[in-house]
């Protein structure tokens, strides 16, 4: 079957044979148009539009299929075109918020089982920029995994390796070389049948690059780095699932020039675990970290143990989270008030003219 290449698993047997008996085909969403949707089916590959029942009930727009969904759908098979009529519930979502909003989501994939977090060695590594990824990576509920590209690049990478593993705590960190074909083969344990592999990064990190080796095809463009600050072009411009040659899957996606994170729930927790415990061994339990005795976090700084631009890092993140939901809570009232009395207003136009028709 076609799709036990595109991260079939076995719950997905129970799910095809509901939606058969609801007259409706399952198949997986590889590629995202404007309006359309480049679906997988066990017929073969589609074009996709969404119903107008969809349509109406879709509020944002993370209610619509984005690249990793399973949908529920019924063929036109003479034109290889199909109607998606529902998303099935996603099991994670990697997401970020959306620039400019407070509310909005903005979905970059989903329906990973595994999340390639890739960084270069060569000028760009960021720490700062790796705890936001390693924050929406945990926060999507798939498994986080840091790839470290361009080694071939990089003379100092043990001091590197070390960086990162004191932020990224409890996180597998592979140093690769797709140039001299070094740590690929530590990545085909992730890539077994029916897995799904999320490839997320800054631009120009080697993405696409490392999507080529793992597919064993140039399927993406690939640029060489700028000389003046080592770094990559930006090359891919959209989402896209892609079978691998041992099973499973890969979503490649364009590199982030920002990552706002929004309302998180989990992902704080998961990725500043060190200050967590921190700040649950501290004397008093309302403790603010400013000036009280016996506090956990100050002694931790005091002794070295806590890197001070790690703690300032999570204030600003906290802070950030903070603000977020103040304003969440505010506009996403507004806005829905202003939806339902739009709808309103239609359901109205919708009775006049049926009366006239009469």
């Amino acid at each position: 079957m076609i799709l036990k290449n595109y991260g079939w698993k076995s719950e997905h047997n129970q799910i095809k044979e509901i939606l058969s008996k609801e007259g409706f085909e399952l198949g997986r969403v590889i590629l995202q148009h404007k309006r359309l949707y480049r679906v997988i089916t066990e017929h073969g590959e589609v074009l996709a539009s969404i119903s107008g029942k969809f349509r109406f009930g879709a509020v944002y727009s993370f209610d619509y299929p984005c690249v990793g969904d399973w949908v529920a759908l019924t063929l036109q098979k003479e034109e290889s075109k199909a109607v998606i009529h529902r998303v099935i519930p996603r099991r994670t979502t990697f997401w970020r918020q959306a620039v400019g909003s407070t509310i909005e989501k903005q979905i970059v994939c989903a329906n990973m089982d595994t999340v390639f977090l890739v960084q270069s060695l060569h000028e760009d590594l960021n720490m700062r920029r790796l705890e936001r990824y390693l924050i929406l990576a945990w926060e999507s509920g798939a498994q986080p995994i840091i790839i470290l590209s361009k080694a071939d690049l990089c003379y100092d990478i043990d001091s590197k390796r070390r960086q990162v593993e004191q932020i990224a705590i409890g996180v597998p960190i592979h140093c690769i070389s797709v140039y001299m074909n070094q740590g690929i083969d530590e990545l085909t344990t992730y890539l077994q049948s029916g897995q799904t592999i999320g490839l997320l990064g800054s631009s120009g990190v080697g993405k696409s690059t490392l999507a080529n080796q793992l597919v064993g095809q140039e399927v993406q463009k690939t640029q060489a780095i700028r000389e003046k600050d080592g770094r990559g072009r930006h090359t891919t411009t959209y989402r896209e699932l892609i079978p691998l040659p041992h099973g499973g899957c890969l979503i490649d996606t364009p590199g982030m020039r920002e990552i706002q994170i929004g309302n998180i729930h989990t992902g704080m927790d998961e990725t500043f675990t060190d200050i967590q415990i921190l700040a649950d061994s501290c004397h008093f339990r309302n403790c603010s970290h400013q000036s009280e005795p016996d506090c956990a976090i100050l002694q931790a700084l005091r002794d070295g143990t806590l890197k001070l631009e790690r703690y300032i890092s999570f204030l600003k993140l906290q802070k950030e989270l903070d603000y977020h939901a103040r304003k969440t809570d505010k506009k996403k009232e507004l806005e829905e008030k202003k939806l339902w009395k739009q709808r309103s207003h239609e359901q109205r136009q919708h009775l006049k003219n049926k009366k006239r028709l009469k």
